[in-house]
């Protein structure tokens, strides 16, 4: 099984995936390989994104707490409780931060100062299909005293990093049934405390009766962790974190460098050699 991070791993840094990744893509599949996206991005994103690839299997998303290949049909849900999320909420209002309740269906997030509204839309929206509906309200705790919600994944981008460090602190004195990663700078991913990638990932790999040493994982930053370091080939992206490249088996080309095809090339393709050249050996 081959498990793709999308952002920073899948996708250039314009958003796009180039042409020679499709088609390494596309060359595992037909080797019988099980492709699939491990992603913090909501359901329908993910979704589109792998439409592109012509994939119709289960995605991993919300950082593993919503497993599905139909948004209607989930495989696995884990959500972060009413409570918590009203707590949580109640909390971030008090820093300087854009707020995203991500379901799996739509999202609701704070109204911020303008500027920062710009900066939150172009840094946490890249992914929203035009589908995906988003809503803004000005009190998010008001909105949730009136109509509770449970949800798969909570968003923060921050613009202060103090003010990250300090609501982090706060959070996780406060509740403990939740976990905190990011993926990208100045950012909190927050879901159930259960959940992960890696955690997905197992699920997924048991169900399709798939040994961990048969998957290979690839990412580029914190989220991704602990996916790389349980898979049998754990693969940081070139533009990975330093934790991330520490903790990796195997390190392949950047992001904007063709890094997976380069990681397809070097070791699906191999490796596929060597079982059928093998027998002829003996």
């Amino acid at each position: 099984m081959l498990v793709l991070d999308i952002d920073g791993t899948l996708l250039r840094s314009n958003f796009k995936i180039d042409r020679t990744t499709k088609e390494a893509i596309e060359y595992v599949k037909n080797k019988g390989v099980y492709v699939t996206l491990a992603t913090g991005r909501n359901f329908p994103s993910a979704q589109k994104i792998a439409r592109a690839l012509k994939l119709d299997n289960i995605l991993i998303t919300h950082n593993g707490a919503f497993l599905a290949s139909s948004i209607d049909e989930p495989f696995f849900e884990k959500r972060i409780s009413s409570e918590n999320v009203l707590e949580i909420v109640k909390v971030l209002e008090k820093y300087d931060a854009h707020i995203r309740l991500l379901h799996e269906r739509y999202s609701i997030g704070n109204q911020v100062q303008q500027k920062s509204q710009i900066v939150a839309k172009m840094t946490m929206g890249i992914g929203d299909p035009l589908f995906y509906p988003v809503t803004f309200t000005e009190q998010l705790s008001d909105h949730l005293e009136t109509k509770p919600m449970t949800l798969p994944k909570i968003d923060v981008q921050f613009f202060n990093k103090e003010e990250q460090d300090l609501a982090y602190e706060e959070l996780t004195e406060l509740i403990d049934d939740i976990r905190i990663t990011a993926s990208t700078r100045c950012s909190f991913e927050i879901i159930d405390k259960s959940i992960s990638k890696a955690k997905g990932l197992q699920l997924l790999a048991q169900h399709l009766g798939i040994s961990r040493e048969e998957v290979v994982a690839v990412g580029d930053y914190t989220n991704d962790l602990e996916m790389i370091r349980h898979a049998g080939l754990g693969v940081a992206m070139g533009n990975s974190t330093d934790e991330m490249k520490r903790a990796a088996d195997w390190i392949t080309r950047s992001n904007n460098q063709n890094g997976v095809n380069y990681m397809i090339r070097e070791v699906f393709r191999k490796q596929m050699k060597l079982q059928i050249e093998e027998p002829l050996e003996y």
